[in-house]
C-alpha cells in the first residue's frame, strides 16, 4: 500500500475534523443554544421579548425590570471579593516543600502577566448566566522581536462565547474533561482579516448555534476552528550508567549531539533502551474547506482548555449544564408582561369624559380640545332641537370610565415576585441593614444567600485545579534552562527572582540543582477564599473578642496580628506584610526560604543595643574562663611544687642509703678476720 503524501493526509484530517464536529453539534445543539438564549436573556436590553411572547406585545408596550441581571451580578461580585488560586502540594504529604512553593509562586506570576483575571472573569459570568465557560493556555515568546531568545512563557487567555466556541468529544464524561481526547475551539474572523492571515477566500467553519432575532446588524465575520488531538506515540527511553553506578534515563527525542558529547566525556555509558508509550497533544487550525496549518504537538499532554460550568448534569447521554438565569425565565417574563399590561392601562386617562352629540359642541371644538392646556373656568355647549323642533338644554349623554385592575392581575403580581425571590434569593434581605440586629443574625441572612452562590465557586474550583494540573505539565518542559531568572509573586503579593536550576551543594555534599522543574510531580490543591465578605468580617470580629479574654501579652499580640492580616481595604497589603513578618519571627507561620534567609541576615546585622548585651555576655564568658584558668593555674603550680617535694625527698632517702652502705664497707675492712671453728669430735 503506497504512503499518503502530506497533502492526502490533511484532507484525511479535515474530514474526519468535519464528520466529528457535526456529530457534537448535532447532539449539544439544543443545550447550548439554550445556554446562548439565557446570556442574552439577562446581558441585551430586549432581549427578554425575543421569541412568540414579543409577537403577541407587537405594538404594545414591552417593559423590562430586570431583577435576574442583580442576582447575576451579586455572585458575580462575590466571586471577585474572594479569588480562587492553586497550590501545589507534595504527593508524598511534605507539609514544606520548596519545589513547590516555587511552582505556587511561578504560577501567580503567570496569571499577572498574562492578565488572567480577564479570562477567570469572562469564564465565570459566562459560566454563572448561561451555564458554561472557559479559557485556555498558551506558550508564547517572550520576547518575539528577538530571534535568539528561545525562552518562553505560559500564558492564560480568554475564550469568548464558550456555549457556543469550545466543543469536547461526546466520550469525555467528566467535569473538567481530563479525559477528552478531542476539542474544537471556534474563533471568530473578519473576512478581511481571515485573508490577511490566510491569503485565500474565506471559507467559514460551519457554526449552528447563534441567535440573531432580536439585533439589527450583526457583524460579517467567518470562523476558523482550532483542533486538538490527543495522540499516543511510542518512543524510545535510552539507559545510561554514570561512573559512579548510577541510571540515567533520557528519551531519545531529546537527545542530540551536544547532549551526548557531554555524556560521553563524563564516561557516561548505554545499558539499555525500552519503549514507551507517550501522550501527546496536537494541534491544526481549520477552515471550512482545508486544514490551514498544522501546529505539530503542543507543551504539554493536555488539551490547554479549561472549561467551567455552572450547574451540570448527564441525562440520557448528553451533557445539560445551565446558570442562575434559566430557572427564573419564566417569572420574569411573567413579570415583564404584568408590567408592560399595567403601564397599557396607566397610558389610558383616568379623567372622565364627557360624551355628547355633535350639534351639542358645534362651534366649540376649540373650547374642548384646549381645556386640558388653558384649563377655562367653564365650558359651553349648544342646545339641542327637540321632536317637536323646540329648543332643550341637555348636559352630556353619558361619561367614559377610568380602567378597573382585574383582581386576578394584583393577585399574580405578588405571586410573581414571591416566585422570583425563591428562585433568585431574597437578596433584597441581604442588602438591607435593620438597625437592632445583632451580627450573628445578619451572618445567618449571608450565610443563606451565599448557599445558591456556593455551587458555583464550587464548580469554578474544579476549573481552576485543572488549570494548575495543565499548567505544571507545561512548566515541566518549558521552565528547564539553567540559570533562567524568572519573576515570582508570593501568597502576600510580594515579588522575587527564581533562578532555575541553579546548582547547589546538598548536606550529605552532593551536587544537585535547585528549582528544577522537570522533577515537579505535585498534587493541586486549589484554595477558595470565603464565600462573602462578612465572613471575613467574622473572622476579625471573633479574633479581637478573643483579644478581650485572654491576659496573656503574646497571645494578645498574635490575635492582633491575625485580625490585620485578615481585614480587608485599601493599602493594607504593606501592613499584612509587616504582621506576617511578625508571626513568622514569633514562630507562629513557617517561613519560606527567602524568609529564613532575611531572618538570618537580620541575626548576623542585631541592633546597637543587642550588640551591647552580646558584648558583655561575651566579656563575662571570657573573664570567667580567665578566672577559670588562673585556678588551674593555681592547682598545677601546687602540684608542680608537690611533686619536688617529693622528688628531692626520695633524692635524700637514696643518698642516705648510699651513705650507710659506705659505713658499713668501712667497718668491715678494719675489723680482724673471723677465726673458722673447730670441728666437733
Amino acid at each position: 500500500m503506497a504512503r499518503e503524501s502530506n497533502d492526502q493526509r490533511m484532507s484525511r484530517i479535515h474530514q474526519e475534523a468535519m464528520r466529528e464536529f457535526d456529530n457534537i453539534q448535532s447532539a449539544l445543539r439544543d443545550e447550548r443554544l439554550q445556554c446562548l438564549q439565557d446570556r442574552r436573556f439577562y446581558s441585551i436590553a430586549g432581549a427578554q421579548w425575543e421569541g412568540p411572547l414579543g409577537a403577541q406585545f407587537e405594538n404594545k408596550p414591552k417593559m423590562e425590570v430586570n431583577k435576574i441581571a442583580l442576582a447575576v451580578q451579586r455572585i458575580f461580585s462575590e466571586y471577585r471579593a474572594n479569588r480562587v488560586t492553586v497550590d501545589f502540594v507534595s504527593k508524598e504529604g511534605v507539609e514544606y516543600d520548596s519545589l513547590a512553593d516555587t511552582c505556587d509562586d511561578l504560577y501567580r506570576a503567570d496569571e499577572q502577566d498574562s492578565g488572567a483575571e480577564e479570562a477567570y472573569d469572562n469564564a465565570f459570568e459566562e459560566a454563572v448566566g448561561g451555564g458554561i465557560g472557559a479559557w485556555r493556555l498558551r506558550a508564547v515568546y517572550e520576547n518575539e522581536e528577538d530571534d535568539e531568545d528561545e525562552r518562553q512563557r505560559i500564558r492564560i487567555e480568554p475564550i469568548y462565547d464558550a456555549d457556543s466556541s469550545v466543543f469536547f468529544d461526546l466520550q469525555a464524561k467528566r467535569q473538567d474533561k481530563a479525559d477528552a481526547r478531542r476539542c474544537f475551539v471556534l474563533t471568530s474572523m473578519t473576512r478581511d482579516a481571515y485573508k490577511e492571515a490566510w491569503g485565500d477566500d474565506p471559507a467559514t467553519w460551519p457554526k449552528e448555534i447563534h441567535q440573531y432575532e432580536f439585533d439589527w446588524c450583526t457583524p460579517d465575520v467567518v470562523y476558523v476552528a482550532e483542533y486538538y488531538r490527543v495522540e499516543d506515540t511510542n518512543e524510545t527511553v535510552r539507559i545510561f550508567r554514570t561512573l559512579d553506578g548510577e541510571e540515567e534515563r533520557h528519551r531519545d527525542s531529546d537527545l542530540d549531539e551536544e547532549m551526548m558529547a557531554q555524556l560521553e566525556a563524563v564516561g557516561t555509558l548505554e545499558v539499555g533502551q525500552k519503549r514507551v508509550k507517550r501522550r501527546r497533544v496536537r494541534k491544526y487550525i481549520l477552515s471550512g474547506a482545508k486544514v490551514l496549518e498544522d501546529s505539530g504537538f503542543i507543551v504539554g499532554k493536555n488539551i490547554p482548555i479549561v472549561p467551567v460550568y455552572g450547574r451540570r448534569w448527564f441525562i440520557d447521554n448528553v451533557e445539560r449544564c445551565c446558570g442562575h438565569v434559566r430557572l427564573a425565565k419564566d417569572a420574569q417574563r411573567l413579570a415583564n408582561m404584568q408590567r408592560s399590561k399595567l403601564a397599557e392601562i396607566s397610558a389610558i386617562s383616568s379623567v372622565e369624559k364627557p360624551i355628547l352629540l355633535p350639534e351639542q359642541v358645534a362651534g366649540h371644538q376649540v373650547m374642548w380640545q384646549e381645556d386640558i392646556l388653558r384649563n377655562f373656568p367653564y365650558m359651553l355647549i349648544n342646545a339641542i332641537t327637540g321632536p317637536d323642533g323646540s329648543t332643550q338644554a341637555a348636559g352630556p349623554v353619558a361619561y367614559t370610565k377610568s380602567p378597573q385592575i382585574p383582581p386576578a392581575m394584583a393577585a399574580l403580581l405578588q405571586l410573581t415576585e414571591q416566585d422570583m425571590k425563591d428562585v433568585l434569593g431574597n437578596q433584597e434581605q441581604g442588602d438591607k441593614v435593620v438597625a437592632n440586629v445583632s451580627g450573628k443574625a445578619v451572618e445567618m441572612v449571608q450565610q443563606r444567600l451565599d448557599m445558591q452562590t456556593f455551587i458555583y465557586m464550587s464548580n469554578f474550583s474544579k476549573a481552576v485545579r485543572r488549570s494548575g494540573e495543565i499548567w505544571l505539565g507545561m512548566a515541566r518542559e518549558l521552565y528547564s534552562e539553567p540559570g533562567r531568572k524568572m519573576k515570582g509573586i508570593g501568597v502576600q503579593g510580594q515579588m522575587s527572582s527564581i533562578e532555575l536550576m541553579r546548582p547547589i551543594v546538598n548536606d550529605e555534599g552532593e551536587l544537585e540543582r535547585q528549582n528544577d522543574l522537570s522533577q515537579a510531580e505535585f498534587d493541586v490543591a486549589v484554595e477558595v477564599g470565603p464565600s462573602s465578605a462578612s465572613k471575613r468580617a467574622a473572622t476579625v470580629r471573633a479574633l479581637t473578642q478573643m483579644m478581650a479574654v485572654t491576659q496573656d501579652a503574646e497571645a494578645q499580640r498574635v490575635l492582633q496580628a491575625a485580625a490585620l492580616m485578615n481585614m480587608e481595604g485599601e493599602g493594607l497589603s504593606d501592613i499584612r506584610e509587616y504582621f506576617r513578618k511578625q508571626l513568622v519571627q514569633m514562630g507562629v507561620i513557617k517561613p519560606t526560604d527567602e524568609e529564613a534567609a532575611e531572618m538570618a541576615q537580620a541575626g548576623q546585622q542585631a541592633d546597637p543595643n543587642a550588640m551591647f548585651l552580646q558584648a558583655a555576655a561575651e566579656e563575662a564568658l571570657a573573664n570567667a574562663a580567665r578566672a577559670r584558668a588562673d585556678v588551674v593555674n593555681t592547682v598545677a603550680d601546687s602540684e608542680l611544687k608537690q611533686a619536688k617535694t617529693v622528688e628531692t625527698l626520695s633524692k635524700v632517702d637514696s643518698t642516705q642509703v648510699k651513705d650507710t652502705l659506705a659505713v658499713m664497707d668501712t667497718l668491715a675492712a678494719q675489723q680482724p678476720p673471723a677465726t673458722p671453728p673447730r670441728p666437733v669430735l
